[in-house]
């Protein structure tokens, strides 16, 4: 009986040793990723889909703050890129700022009726149902 226990923890070390180094490597590839989006964006500064794929990044390794402000950069400047107000939305319920979220997804599924994203309107009234009701 012993030797399976030993067995058995030494497997849940062996399991857990790989997924520490699973998401050690999944930060480091965030991180590379990071830079390119940063560099792109020093030749693009104001490019909404650049800004979109680096607050992404930031969700990826729990940079809320850094993702929060790109988001709202982006729908400040552009408020019809419709993506950003799901994203920004989830955040803000994450952080359990949940009046903002209501917001966002109300401006969100308002954006979304005038650009006839139908899409993106049940996407965004699915999410905020599930928060309002």
């Amino acid at each position: 009986m012993r030797k399976k226990v030993v067995y058995a923890t030494k497997t849940k070390i062996s399991l857990a040793k790989l997924n520490f180094e699973l998401r050690l490597k999944n930060i480091f590839d965030c991180m590379e990723r990071i830079e390119k989006l940063k560099e792109f964006l020093t030749q693009n500064p104001g490019d909404s889909f650049l800004q979109h794929a680096l607050a992404l990044e930031y969700i990826k390794i729990s940079d809320d703050a850094s993702a929060r402000q790109l988001f709202e950069e982006i729908l400040t400047r552009d408020p019809g890129y419709i993506g950003s107000y799901y994203h920004l939305a989830k955040l803000l319920e994450r952080i359990d700022d949940t009046p903002a979220a209501i917001l966002c997804y109300e401006k969100g599924m308002a954006a979304a009726k005038e650009a006839n994203d139908l899409h993106a309107f049940g996407e965004l009234r699915s999410a905020y149902e599930e928060l309002t009701f």
